[in-house]
């Protein structure tokens, strides 16, 4: 009795840690079925304005092209602050893209109050994410985002005007990456759906996993719960938003699930300001380029215009203009006027887009970008750290390829290299120009 008793007692055992590792491995299941639902609801919801935002910003770029931006922020005055700020806001700049941009404006001759009004105006929107604002956010945060980008980018601008000083003398334009192609429409298709969408793809997908995360994990009206003052919640996202990097566009669906949970309107336009504009990189850069006094007012600029707009929405306008309505599985009421077929049909193009740009842009580093080195010109091969995307690509390029003796420079991103070639080449001035634009030079490879 005693052992039919001790083995019924081993049996109940087994089939409890049975059932209790399928209730486990079936709970499991959920939440990751949950969030790859959630997942896929964001991007579906967001990818037809991705798709329309990026072929906008390729034809931005192909007709706007640096050159043409450029001639209109060189001098000290109001009207380059406002050139600075109308052209920052819809250009198709990814956050990083945004700092070696506006550096290489202001070592070409671009006044400081035009590139501090540049670099505070274009981070925060952008044509691509108007519109995704616009398919998660509603069309009040999509108007309020540029309008608060030109006024923010205008004040910072003239701010700086005022109280820096000012060292530039010339302006050199700098050519873009485009201006090689003969057919414009093909161009605008490369930048689109290649170069500008390899640029944002990895924050947007971050983006998108965290929000999906945040929409799984955390309970509806949190923040409503333990963050009762909308004040308050504006300046906790302001402390967590200024250090962090965050795009334009994958700021969106984080904001909008933070809505969700509780968050009040308000904070979450701060997160959407001071999120894709305030990062450390940005703040490195600025600081050692413009000044440690330009920095701070470009900081100072960014956090009072995020908290004074964020108290407008929550005090001032209308809460209904921001009220994400809920409806099944937690998920945002969207603005959906647009069939399903096209949602669809816009996410597996932008899917495979990012991947054939991904497969595209590693298989012409590793293979085709290999260095043809003239024999009869002196050639020299540097380490630079700090490259993220095209921008910052063009930017390296453009600029050394600029200085006396250099007649080519290429990139090299993956392995974070340059390789130079011309006569009499000046290792110390190609260290200085390198630096001079925001990255950091290692060593002669």
């Amino acid at each position: 009795m005693f052992y039919k008793g001790e083995r019924k007692r081993n049996i109940d055992k087994v089939d409890y840690r049975l059932t209790l590792c399928i209730y486990i491995d079936a709970n499991s299941m959920n939440y990751i079925q949950n969030y790859f639902s959630e997942l896929f609801w964001l991007l579906n919801e967001m990818s037809p304005y991705l798709v329309l935002g990026l072929l906008i910003a390729g034809f931005l770029h192909v007709y706007l092209p640096q050159e043409k931006l450029a001639k209109f922020l060189g001098k000290r005055s109001f009207s380059s602050v406002l050139n600075a700020s109308l052209f920052g806001i819809p250009l198709p700049l990814c956050s990083c893209g945004v700092i070696p941009t506006g550096v290489s404006l202001y070592k070409n001759g671009g006044s400081k109050g035009a590139t501090v009004s540049f670099m505070i105006s274009t981070p925060q929107t952008g044509v691509d994410s108007m519109l995704a604002t616009y398919s998660l956010l509603g069309l009040p945060f999509a108007l309020l985002r540029p309008f608060i980008a030109f006024v923010t980018g205008i004040f910072g601008g003239m701010v700086t005007n005022k109280f820096t000083k000012e060292k530039n003398s010339s302006f050199v334009a700098t050519p873009t990456p485009t201006s090689k192609h003969k057919n414009k429409l093909s161009a605008m298709m490369q930048y689109a759906f290649i170069e500008f969408l390899q640029d944002i793809a990895k924050w947007l997908l971050i983006g998108l996993l965290i929000a999906a995360l945040i929409a799984m994990l955390v309970p509806d009206d949190f923040f409503g719960a333990y963050l009762s003052s909308p004040i308050l919640g504006m300046f906790i996202i302001l402390l967590a938003s200024v250090p962090l990097y965050v795009c334009a566009t994958g700021s969106i669906p984080i904001a909008a699930v933070l809505m969700v949970k509780g968050l009040s309107p308000g904070a979450a336009l701060v997160f959407l300001m001071a999120g894709p504009a305030t990062n450390a990189a940005t703040m490195a850069v600025i600081g050692k380029t413009l000044g440690k006094k330009t920095l701070l007012i470009y900081l100072t600029i960014i956090s009072l215009g995020a908290v004074f707009f964020g108290l407008v929405v929550d005090y001032l306008l209308p809460a209904n203009w921001f009220n994400l309505v809920t409806n099944m599985g937690g998920h945002i009421h969207g603005n959906h006027i647009l069939p399903e077929w096209l949602n669809f049909a816009s996410t597996f193009l932008l899917l495979g887009a990012m991947l054939f740009g991904y497969i595209k842009s590693n298989y012409t580093q590793t293979t085709k970008q290999t260095f043809q080195i003239d024999d009869k010109m002196d050639a020299v091969k540097i380490k630079v750290k700090g490259m993220t995307c095209n921008h910052c690509k063009a930017n390296v390029e453009n600029n050394l390829n600029k200085l006396e003796g250099v007649t080519k420079a290429q990139v090299n991103l993956i392995d974070d290299e340059v390789m130079i070639q011309g006569e009499k080449l000046d290792l110390e001035r190609i260290k200085g120009t390198v630096e001079g634009i925001g990255y950091e030079y290692v060593s002669k490879v």
